[in-house]
């Protein structure tokens, strides 16, 4: 169960198709939204292993 001190990290919510002003934006809303989602990632590898422990 979840610790209250350490909560779960939340996924970061995915852009909708319709965000994107398809004008080559760097970054793109995509891009920033990648980047994000392998920081959710690695936080949340790093948060289950506290929790096993």
């Amino acid at each position: 169960m979840a610790d209250a001190q350490d909560p779960r990290p939340t996924p970061p919510e995915q852009p909708d198709d319709s965000e994107c002003c398809r004008s080559g934006c760097d970054p793109c809303i995509f891009d920033l939204y990648q980047q994000e989602l392998e920081e959710y990632r690695l936080k949340l590898k790093e948060w289950e292993a506290r929790q096993a422990g």
